[in-house]
């Protein structure tokens, strides 16, 4: 496949001028994004995502020029392997960030592990990577682990007084462990979950379900769908008459800009949980939506978000090092301590030790703006939400991590 390169360098009067350190071999970032197949949309906007900040912060890092290549993943574990490599032992990155879909994630992490190349994730949500298999040199940036913003919707759900609730969610990994951070607190919190479904990637009819979700006299839906699935999901379930009797919550992927921006009325007033959102009024928010907005004509999506976002912070550890990219173990610790502020996410952020975010997780309504056009605006949030909720890591850990099988539901 093709290799793609955005070299991003000073001009030699300018370099003169620079001192030592800035004339240095600019700092290599390999960004790995999905940028053919089905998923070719979103790889673009993670490109975008980390173009926009490299661009705003004058293609320079702690002084240093940046260079970004970009490797196409094909949404394929094996391309993204192979694509990892080459970005490493050939064009000798400093470091690795991206991905896209959690096999490619998990195959480039085998691969880094072995080699102790730095390589952050801004989007990539397995659990597993930030909790029970853990690899000291995959940091989650800016990103989240899959249950994380789950777990706060089952919370709200209940305060809701909502009684009995189904779930419907894509039959993958990713599927599995936001409905079970959901289902998992709902039912502790005395909720009942009546009844589970799942659905292979890419349904296109929905109507099987959608039957039985009408008969089973539940108070909400909570819907885990990413992508075509989710766009198809929302209009079917209007279409079928579910939108005006039974809420609808969903998964920060289900109304994501990506989904929603192809969409009518009827995703308006869906309710879903995330640690950003593109309608709040926060300063920085709106800034980089606004910038967002000018520089591509669209509204932010959770891949453009993230990787801008991620970019932010490695970059704000590089400037505590001096910009020695080169240096690995200095580079994790730094990002590892560093406290993001200032950024689209709103209040500081900071990493657990296992190297994910602790997030405030905004619950959110979609609503339509004045333009017409749709958008998440915040009305709660619950603050400093860990990836283990509000259990201890070590008795999280010690039990069997979340599956289709293993879902925590309490029995009421």
């Amino acid at each position: 496949m093709t290799l793609h390169r955005r070299t991003l360098l000073a001009s030699p009067a300018a370099l003169l001028a620079m001192p030592a350190i800035a004339q240095q071999a600019p700092i290599k970032i390999g960004v790995l994004a999905p940028l053919t197949g089905v998923l070719a949309s979103g790889g673009r906007e993670m490109v975008d995502g980390v173009t926009l900040f490299v661009e705003q912060a004058g293609n320079k890092f702690a002084g240093r020029n940046v260079e970004l290549i970009v490797e196409d993943d094909g949404s394929n574990p094996d391309t993204a392997l192979q694509k990892a490599r080459r970005l490493v032992e050939q064009a000798k990155v400093d470091f690795l960030m991206g991905n896209l879909l959690a096999n490619t994630g998990l195959a480039v992490a085998g691969y880094v592990r072995g080699t102790g190349t730095p390589y952050f994730i801004p989007i990539i949500a397995a659990d597993e990577l930030t909790q029970r298999g853990r690899i000291p040199n995959v940091v989650r940036v800016a990103g989240y682990s899959a249950s994380q913003t789950a777990h706060p919707l089952g919370d709200w759900a209940a305060k809701q007084g909502y009684k009995k609730v189904a779930t419907i969610g894509q039959d993958y990994t990713f599927g599995h462990e936001q409905c079970a951070g959901f289902s998992r607190v709902f039912s502790n919190a005395g909720g009942q979950i009546v009844r589970q479904f799942w659905h292979p990637l890419n349904t296109s009819d929905f109507s099987p379900y959608l039957g039985q979700l009408a008969s089973l006299g539940v108070d909400a839906v909570f819907a885990m769908e990413t992508g075509a699935d989710a766009t198809r999901f929302i209009q079917q379930y209007a279409n079928f008459g579910l939108k005006q009797r039974i809420p609808l919550m969903g998964a920060m992927n289900t109304t994501d800009q990506s989904v929603i921006r192809t969409l009518g009325a009827e995703c308006e007033g869906i309710v879903s949980a995330a640690h950003f959102a593109e309608g709040a009024d926060v300063p920085a928010t709106k800034t980089f939506v606004e910038e967002h907005v000018k520089r591509f004509n669209r509204i932010p999506s959770l891949y453009g978000f993230a990787m801008y976002c991620g970019t932010m912070w490695v970059a704000k550890a590089l400037e505590k090092i001096g910009g020695r990219a080169e240096d690995r173990a200095a580079l994790l610790t730094a990002v590892r301590e560093t406290e993001l502020d200032n950024s689209p996410l709103g209040r500081p952020v900071k990493l657990d030790s296992f190297g994910n975010p602790v997030y405030d997780i905004y619950i959110r309504r979609v609503v339509r703006r004045p333009d017409g056009k749709f958008w998440n605006v915040p009305f709660a949030s619950y603050p400093a939400v860990s990836q283990f909720w509000n259990y201890s890591p070590e008795q999280y850990m010690a039990q069997s991590p979340y599956s289709r099988d293993n879902q925590y539901i309490r029995q009421n």
